[in-house]
């Protein structure tokens, strides 16, 4: 299939068993599915080049179909770290005992982002009563902007069973795909991270012309790098100063601008606040949490 073949350019010998103890063989570090699995691919690539060159151990990148699949196959994949979004990454922390090391910071300057609920631009929905009765396209219940936050926005505008409220809800896998929902009328009322919209603006101005925004998300974490408690302090701090220091360097900077960040910030736990309140206002538990789409 289309995702082996990638997965097999992206992680030669996904079947090899690998001596996982710190600081030997190579390091696998898993990915969350942001977008088209190709436009992945070439933003990642020059990434895991340019860490194997500085910390001296080849870097493989993993890409899974589903956000939940992270949280699924860490341990069974042998995964040693993920790049996971902010409500991947707490589910990840308290289930798997990753720890957080770096936060993308974009290309403004910003470890956070937001998330936006979209709609048609000529549509009749202006407000949360206006979508009765339509169609939804979630990204995916692990995905903070694309499922937990507008679950939260409609259980704060009365609405508490979604399948009940709306005609038909279903789950595109990524941001990109919620939008083309919405834009070729398959789905009425769609999600997307302010980064992944920004960036499908830029390829198609008429994107921006085309959809409203009805709804953004507060704050949230950026997309963090988490590794596994196998990982060596020594290689831990190696891969810290490695991505703390990309921007300071020609070499680090074009790797940034294919990557489409501006660089990497130190995290912490504390920075994953915003998303525990979420949790915490829809009454749930985060080692309970549902993150599989059924």
């Amino acid at each position: 299939s289309v995702l082996l073949s990638l997965f097999m350019l992206i992680c030669p010998d996904p079947c090899k068993s690998e001596d996982k103890s710190p600081g030997k063989e190579g390091i696998l570090i898993g990915l969350i599915p942001e977008e088209n699995i190709f436009k992945q691919m070439e933003r990642y690539m020059p990434l895991a080049g340019y860490i194997s060159e500085k910390i001296g151990r080849k870097v493989k990148f993993t890409i899974l179909s589903k956000y939940g699949d992270i949280i699924d196959r860490f341990n069974s994949r042998g995964m040693d770290g993920a790049f996971l979004g902010g409500l991947t990454t707490v589910i990840a922390y308290e289930k798997l005992g990753v720890i957080p090391l770096v936060t993308v910071v974009d290309t403004e300057g910003n470890a956070t982002v937001r998330g936006h609920i979209i709609v048609r631009r000529d549509g009749v929905i202006n407000s949360p009563d206006d979508m009765k009765g339509k169609i939804v396209a979630f990204v995916d219940r692990a995905s903070i902007t694309g499922y937990l936050f507008p679950v939260v926005y409609m259980k704060e505008h009365g609405i508490n069973n979604i399948r009940d409220f709306f005609s038909e809800v279903f789950f595109t896998g990524s941001c990109d795909a919620s939008v083309y929902a919405v834009l070729d009328g398959r789905a009425d009322v769609g999600f997307v991270n302010e980064t992944e919209l920004r960036d499908m603006i830029s390829s198609d101005v008429t994107i921006k012309k085309e959809l409203k925004i009805i709804a953004t998300s507060p704050d949230m974490p950026n997309v963090t790098l988490s590794l596994s408690k196998r990982i060596s302090e020594k290689m831990r701090k190696k891969l810290l100063d490695t991505l703390l220091d990309i921007s300071n360097n020609s070499k680090g900077r074009e790797v940034l601008k294919r990557f489409g960040a501006g660089g990497f910030r130190r995290a912490s736990v504390n920075d994953f606040t915003p998303v525990y309140r979420l949790l915490k206002s829809l009454n749930v538990n985060v080692k309970e949490y549902n993150y599989r789409n059924k």
